[in-house]
């Protein structure tokens, strides 16, 4: 209340400068109300632009499965095994005073560990200010939330402060886990005392002889001195890249290479995250959370590799947030999909037909012609009926930026929301015509 007080009574720029220092206020004063309640907990933090959720529930797995006690709080919820809640607001790191109070749960019930979804907005404005972390996770950096940084080295730089923090103080385990294969590499190993940097083509912990199919990858890594087979069962070389994360973690956490392999092998999925709805039809139906840019460059070709006809592509751009990459999002999609349908994803108070114009620009400049290989559609349900409408035997249907949601923003508010459940019901009708 006092934050919307102050906003409306100075220039929006002098507020931005002075706003953090209010967030790392609050935060102090929450930490000190609740108690530190992080404090005795063993904090891996993940970070990045894409892969922080999968990532994370990865780690998660892998320690309870090595009985290591273990919560996670994540852009899908926050639990423990058998505990476990699902987050219903469109937040990845929660306010500080909701954060803390979690975590308290969390402890109170036993856990010796926590997996922190982290994100640059949580960094920004120091909501996770006082919670000292033992390990921090780099998945990726990509084009992503510059409405609110303003520009990508002050993006970079908010995810930069985990590391920062990892490193910054005495005691714990003080190392960062670091993707070899991306550009932004260095500039978060120099933040921590220890850096394991692992990729599928560069790193200390590097994936060889990679088999990717559609229910899952095997590859090899050399684990203690010894090559290990590990399983993950989710599609895609960026999975790959994920496991390798966590299998980083678990080495820094002391687990042996038999926990490692069981551990990955353990998750049979993630919410919201390349999930297949299956009614009987001939082609395939994917639903998944990707929205930014750089996880388009990573699922979409995948996706097409693994797919004998069309790739038919169905997604949209949030109200509100970074409007740079809404052109970006279409050109991707146009080169790499066969059909691209566009809709809405959480417009907001913002005209979605505009919206909907700045990406089919994008797709445009890949070469989709409107009602032939790209269509805008602005209801979801319409356009996921559509996309499921079009598509033949051995085709693939992608139905992204959802994923696990449970509610769709409009102008007049939240609506409820499944995507999943709007693509079987799809299928269902398509069955009956």
């Amino acid at each position: 209340m006092i934050r919307k007080l102050v906003k409306s009574l100075i220039p929006r720029k002098m507020f931005r400068a002075i706003e953090p220092y209010g967030h790392l206020a609050e935060s102090v004063l929450w930490q000190v109300v609740e108690g530190f309640p992080a404090r005795g907990l063993k904090v891996i933090g993940v970070t990045g632009t894409d892969g922080k959720t999968t990532t994370s529930t990865m780690i998660y797995t892998m320690m309870n499965e090595a009985g290591l006690k273990t919560g996670l709080m994540t852009t899908i919820g926050y639990g423990l095994p058998g505990d476990w809640h699902d987050n219903m607001v469109h937040m990845t790191t929660m306010p500080t005073r909701v954060m803390l109070r979690r975590i308290k749960k969390l402890k109170a019930a036993g856990a010796e560990w926590l997996v922190l979804e982290t994100t640059s907005h949580a960094l920004a404005q120091h909501r996770v200010w006082g919670i000292k972390y033992s390990v921090a996770v780099m998945t990726n950096v990509t084009h992503e939330h510059l409405d609110y940084h303003g520009t990508f080295e002050r993006y970079t730089a908010a995810k930069v402060r985990l590391f920062k923090l990892v490193g910054g103080w005495r005691g714990g385990l003080r190392t960062g886990i670091v993707n070899a294969d991306d550009a932004a590499a260095d500039v978060f190993a120099a933040q921590v005392p220890k850096a394991i940097r692992y990729g599928v083509r560069a790193g200390d912990l590097r994936a060889t002889n990679v088999k990717l199919a559609a229910d899952g990858s095997d590859f090899e890594v050399e684990l203690g001195g010894h090559k290990t087979h590990l399983r993950v069962n989710l599609p895609g070389e960026f999975n790959v890249s994920n496991a390798l994360a966590t299998a980083a973690v678990g080495l820094t956490v002391g687990l042996n290479a038999k926990q490692i392999q069981h551990g990955l092998a353990s998750l049979d999925g993630v919410a919201g995250r390349l999930i297949t709805v299956n009614e009987g039809q001939n082609f395939a139906v994917i639903v998944d959370f990707a929205h930014t840019p750089g996880s388009y460059e990573k699922i979409l070709p995948q996706i097409k590799a693994l797919t004998k006809g069309r790739l038919i592509v169905m997604f949209g751009s949030a109200g509100r947030r970074d409007e740079t990459k809404r052109a970006a999002q279409g050109r991707l999609a146009g080169k790499f999909a066969d059909v691209v349908v566009v809709t809405e994803e959480d417009d907001r108070d913002v005209d979605g037909v505009a919206i909907m114009r700045q990406i089919a620009a994008g797709a445009e400049e890949s070469g989709k012609k409107r009602d032939r290989d790209l269509f805008l559609i602005h209801d979801r349900s319409n356009a996921i009926r559509h996309s499921v409408g079009l598509a033949e035997a051995g085709d693939t249907v992608l139905l992204l930026g959802k994923g696990h949601e449970t509610t769709i923003e409009r102008a007049d508010g939240e609506h409820p929301w499944n995507e999943v459940s709007e693509a079987r019901a799809a299928l269902k009708e398509l069955k009956t015509k």
